[in-house]
Parts: structure tokens; C-alpha cells; sequence
């Protein structure tokens, strides 16, 4: 199977640099809660319909219906709603000051998100990675999918991020391009009924040996 650096340097060969999520911390923490069981292109759709930008301020003050009419193209309009609010709270609790957060101990950090209704381990990790460039490998279901279908068998989620740190730096520049690369390739080639014959990462994937190409 490909080391976690060669994996990282064919995706980079095949899509290029990619762009960071947002500079906005507060926009990333919204998408995060967005793309929960919802395809990315419906979030960067609905957040470009908006007339402002959501603020933690704004989210706590706007009804909370007229929240949830703005998300419900993301699905889960009341739930979503809900952590929202309590991201916006809580950073607003923080100062919003992205600079003290970015300081703090990770896995502080993380406990505190995990602590806030709604957030799981990967949108805290996605949190701490593009709001607050704490260097995390972010692990999510087409990560697990393209290295299991590479050969991998890893036991848990903790392993798969062993493998990313086995041979790649934990700085943030990295793993934001990476998630950023593992997602473009997820939805280029490696898709639940998979694009092989045009897949970069073909030849070193034996899952694609057992697909039939005309």
C-alpha cells in the first residue's frame, strides 16, 4: 500500500494546491455543522444565497426559525440550528479571538467542541484544523473508503491518523491540502460506485483490479 507521503504527493500531482476552507472561523465552524450528512456543493450553495455573512452574533440573535429556513437546503434544519447557536455561543464565550484558540492545547481544544450539541469527532477536528490551524489529520467516511479500497486495513479511526503521521508533518498547511485533496479526489473518482479508469491513484489500488471497464 502507498505510504501516507506518496498518497499525499499523487493527489497533489493529479488536483493541484488546493484553497483553504475560509479564513473566516466562524464560517468554517457553520459549513463544518452543514456538510453533516449533505454534499458540499448544496453548502457552498446555500451559504452563497445568504445576503450577509452569519456571525455569532447574528446567529444568536436572529429567530431561531428564520435560521433554520436558512440552512434547510443542508438538511436537519433544527438540529443543525441548534449547533450553531451553541458554537456561536461558545465562541463568543472565547473573545472570538482566533489567536488565543490557535494557542490553546488541541486536545483542550477539543474537548470543549466535543462538549457543544451536535459537534462529533470529525467536525471538531475540522474545526481545529481550518478555524484554528491546529495541526489535525481529519478522518471521515471517504478517507476510511479510499484507503480501505488501497489496501488498508486499520482497526480504528486513531490508526488511520498513525498512518497519516508515520510519514507526513503534522503542520496545518498540510493537513488542511490534504483533507482538501482526499475530498476532490472523493468526489472525482473515489465515489461509492467508483471512476476507475480515469482514477490517478489506479495503479496502486487493487480494489480497482475487480472493476470492469468497456
Amino acid at each position: 500500500m502507498l505510504s501516507a507521503a506518496q498518497l499525499y504527493r499523487a493527489l497533489l500531482e493529479a488536483y493541484g494546491r488546493p484553497r483553504w476552507w475560509s479564513f473566516d472561523p466562524f464560517t468554517v465552524m457553520v459549513q463544518a455543522v452543514l456538510v453533516q450528512n449533505c454534499a458540499w456543493k448544496t453548502v457552498e450553495r446555500t451559504c452563497a444565497a445568504w445576503e450577509e455573512r452569519l456571525t455569532p452574533l447574528r446567529a444568536l440573535q436572529m429567530p431561531e426559525e428564520e435560521l433554520r429556513a436558512r440552512i434547510r437546503p443542508c438538511g436537519f434544519a433544527a438540529r443543525k440550528a441548534q449547533t450553531i447557536r451553541a458554537l456561536a455561543q461558545w465562541f463568543q464565550g472565547q473573545g472570538c479571538d482566533r489567536a488565543r484558540l490557535r494557542r490553546r492545547d488541541a486536545e483542550a481544544l477539543r474537548r470543549e467542541l466535543l462538549a457543544q450539541r451536535g459537534v462529533g469527532r470529525e467536525t471538531a477536528d475540522v474545526i481545529l484544523l481550518y478555524a484554528f490551524f491546529q495541526p489535525v489529520f481529519v478522518v471521515d467516511a471517504y478517507t476510511r473508503r479510499l484507503l480501505q479500497r488501497l489496501g488498508g486495513d486499520f482497526a480504528d479511526d486513531a490508526a488511520v491518523r498513525a498512518y497519516f503521521a508515520a510519514t507526513l508533518p503534522a503542520e496545518p498547511a498540510l493537513c488542511g491540502a490534504l483533507h482538501w485533496l482526499l475530498l476532490e479526489h472523493a468526489i472525482a473518482a473515489c465515489r461509492k460506485r467508483p471512476a476507475c479508469a480515469a482514477c490517478p491513484l489506479r495503479a496502486h489500488c487493487p480494489a480497482a483490479e475487480n472493476v470492469f471497464y468497456e
